[in-house]
Formats: C-alpha cells, structure tokens, sequence
C-alpha cells in the first residue's frame, strides 16, 4: 500500500441508520486498495463498541462520539491514509468540523428514505423507537440534516457509481 504524508483524506459516508452506509463504505475500501492506496474503515457501530462500550443515543454521548471519531480520522489521514467513516453523523454541524479539521474532506450522502431504512432494518432501531424502547434515532424521532452539497450522493449501499465517484476524486485531488 501505498502511503504518502499529506496524501490522506478523510470520507464520511452519512445518511441514515439501514441506508448502507457501511456496505458503500467496504466496497470503495475494497476499490481503494484495489488501487494501492492506504484506506481504512471506521464504522460507527464498531467504533461505538471499541470507543464507548455501553453508549446511548443522548445528544451529549453522540457528540462526543463523533469528536473522537473525527480526531481518529484526522490523525490517520495526517499519517496518509484515507479514511472512510461510515457513520450517520445526523448534524450538518458535526459534518462541518470534521471538514475543516481534515486537510481532504468528502461528504458521500447516501440518500435512502426512512420508509426504506425502516424495512431494511437489521438492528431493529426503527421498530424499537415505534415501540418506545429507545429514543434518538435520527430518521425514527429525530431529524437527520441532509448535506446541502455533498461531494458524492449515492442512491444504496451498491451503488457502484458512487464507489468510483469517490474513488475517482481521491485520486484526481492527489
């Protein structure tokens, strides 16, 4: 793999719990290498358990996850690496910081429905909410913030265009 200092980025892939955040995220990891670049994934929930075992949806504990997810990310990316972080990030505000804290930002909105994240839901977070088991789901009983002008949108976790999308601009901004 291939790592220059100065040479890394930071891409956040954000858009709804069940949109396929992850998924695109591990295929363009997969195009990445393929490519010879040093990439890595942070995935939220994986983070969540290794970071901040035992967190909540609190608006308090979120923010303080994606601080300290987005200081992890810049310091990778400072190491030259590219970092993907497949993440819902449902505040345009914590999008924003992480875009001015690393040297290369890209924001990948995956736009996918509620109505659709919701039957896809493996975790079960939208049928909890509707049940009153939890609270914070941004899509569910919270509001997500769309990007207004992300670099990259992506209509599902397969889109191969988006993956090449993202690819392409890394590779371009070099």
């Amino acid at each position: 793999m291939t790592s220059n200092p100065g040479s890394g980025a930071v891409v956040w892939l954000t858009g709804l719990p069940s949109s396929g955040k992850t998924r695109l995220a591990r295929r363009t990891l997969g195009a990445l290498r393929e490519k010879n670049l040093a990439a890595c994934l942070l995935d939220g929930d994986e983070m969540r358990m290794a970071v901040v075992p035992g967190h909540d949806y609190a608006e308090a504990s979120r923010r303080d996850f994606y601080k300290t997810l987005t200081n992890l990310a810049v310091l990778l990316a400072d190491q030259g690496l590219v970092v993907l972080i497949a993440a819902t990030a449902h505040s345009a505000a914590v999008r924003e910081a992480a875009r001015l804290r690393a040297s290369k930002f890209y924001e990948v909105w995956l736009d996918v429905s509620a109505e659709d994240c919701a039957k896809r839901d493996s975790k079960g977070l939208y049928l909890a909410v509707r049940e009153g088991r939890i609270k914070g789901i941004p899509g569910a009983d919270v509001e997500y913030e769309k990007p207004d002008e992300p670099d990259v949108v992506a209509k599902s976790g397969d889109d191969e265009t988006a993956v090449e999308a993202i690819v392409g601009s890394i590779l371009r901004d070099r």
